[in-house]
């Protein structure tokens, strides 16, 4: 009986190993990225369509329409910080909500990455004023 239940936990525990081997993590460029500002380096994170959502614009978007968006927003909010407050994810996505904080006021980010060609990529991205008043 021991033995049955050993081979069990080990069976159980190897195809947890499998899932959480295939979920995509956040890349560390893409939160620095926020904190600097650095459209650049987000771009090369999105998707060939996203879905963005920032201040009065929101639709679906090539990347280069995404990225000049994303250009245009950071040219006028400075950042300041960027923290990941919360992320999680399935096997083949992740998302990521945070604050980014500028020189204009605080924003909440959220973001969905999917695997494309076993590359992270951006698929949706929500910029919106934060208006809680907090810091956190």
């Amino acid at each position: 009986m021991r033995i049955i239940f050993a081979i069990i936990i080990t069976v159980a525990l190897s195809a947890y190993t499998n899932v959480s081997a295939q979920s995509v993590d956040i890349p560390d460029e893409i939160t620095l990225a926020f904190k600097a500002g650095n459209v650049d380096v987000l771009s090369e994170y999105l998707n060939s369509t996203v879905e963005l959502a920032l201040l009065d614009k929101e639709d679906f978007y090539t990347r280069k329409i995404a990225e000049d968006i994303l250009k245009d927003f950071f040219r006028d909010h400075a950042t300041t910080d960027f923290v990941i407050k919360h992320k999680g994810g399935r096997a083949e996505s992740a998302y990521a909500i945070g604050t980014l904080r500028t020189r204009k006021g605080n924003f909440r980010v959220y973001f969905l990455i999917k695997k494309i060609d076993s590359k992270p990529l951006i698929h949706q991205l929500r910029i919106e004023k934060d208006d809680t008043g907090g810091d956190s």
